[in-house]
């Protein structure tokens, strides 16, 4: 009997341990079950973050810089005011400035669209998004506040052109001669303005405006004109490819410089063109451009 007790009791607590260790093995996978889902909930959690941060930065990137899917440059210029912007023999667009433009584009690989526009409705043409910037020998004083504006890469002089045999030699001269400008120019500018040359302006006989310099210079070829207010690297310019016949009076209207002029606001692409022009000042590029122009002395870009 007592064996027979002894038996039932082994066997009892032998299928209790069984139990326990049954119980144990289920218990550790749940937990191992539910350790990994917790890991894959985690990781996933994670790479989602990871994947919001990422479109997150790259959306913040790209309204940073909204340049930055820009293929193309339109570039608004007068195509009769060399040597910045004008129609070569070929009866292509060429010029400093033109040339300094193609080569901001050749290192942002955009093309570069050369866009001739009247001067007189450059603000039309910008505003409007026709061009994307006004770059031809285009005055930044007294202009400050009307366009976002590159830093000045060529200082200017507005002067004054007289035929060499017109007995003319001082600004005094000028009173009761007829004076030609361009219109919308900033010679026209400082002639009107009464802190600069508008007093000198009233002595004229008349102030005659014209559309572009090669037709102030048939007029003063003609003897309609007696004098033309003229940018200085212009004027050299018209000179030099006219012969003689033609000076420069040593007193000037005034002093100032060029800059290329942005929608106002848009320092984006302003920002751009800037740091590109430095490098092609220390390249060398900008100076060897000045002086296939003949505008060394006026670069101030460095």
């Amino acid at each position: 009997m007592k064996k027979t007790l002894a038996m039932l009791l082994c066997g009892a607590m032998t299928m209790a341990l069984l139990v326990g260790c049954g119980n144990g093995s289920a218990d550790a996978t749940q937990t191992t079950a539910e350790e990994t889902e917790a890991t894959t909930e985690a990781t996933e959690s994670t790479d989602e973050t990871e994947a919001t941060e990422t479109t997150e930065e790259t959306e913040a990137t790209e309204e940073a810089n909204p340049e930055s899917d820009r293929t193309t440059f339109v570039v608004g210029f007068d195509a009769e005011y060399p040597p910045y912007g004008y129609m070569d023999d070929n009866g292509e667009y060429t010029g400093f400035d033109l040339e300094l433009a193609q080569a901001v584009c050749d290192m942002e690989g955009w093309e570069l669209t050369k866009t001739p526009i009247d001067w007189d409705s450059k603000d039309m043409e910008l505003n409007s998004g026709s061009i994307d910037c006004i770059w031809n020998g285009f005055t930044i004083n007294g202009r400050e506040d009307d366009y976002t504006w590159s830093d000045p890469y060529c200082d200017n002089s507005q002067v004054i052109v007289v035929a060499e045999d017109s007995g003319i030699s001082t600004l005094a001269d000028l009173a009761g001669k007829n004076v030609g400008v361009q219109t919308a120019s900033a010679a026209l500018s400082v002639l009107s303005d009464e802190e600069q040359q508008k007093a000198l302006a009233d002595t004229f006989g008349s102030l005659q405006q014209f559309s572009d310099y090669n037709s102030a210079f048939s007029e003063l070829l003609a003897g309609s004109l007696d004098a033309i207010a003229i940018d200085i690297g212009v004027a050299n310019y018209q000179i030099s490819s006219r012969g003689e016949g033609y000076v420069i009076l040593s007193e000037t209207l005034n002093s100032e410089q060029y800059g290329v002029g942005f929608k106002l606001g848009n320092e984006s692409l302003r920002d751009i063109v800037n740091a590109d022009l430095k490098k092609l000042a220390e390249d060398g590029t900008v100076a060897e451009l000045a002086e296939k122009y003949g505008i060394s002395d006026l670069i101030c870009l460095k």
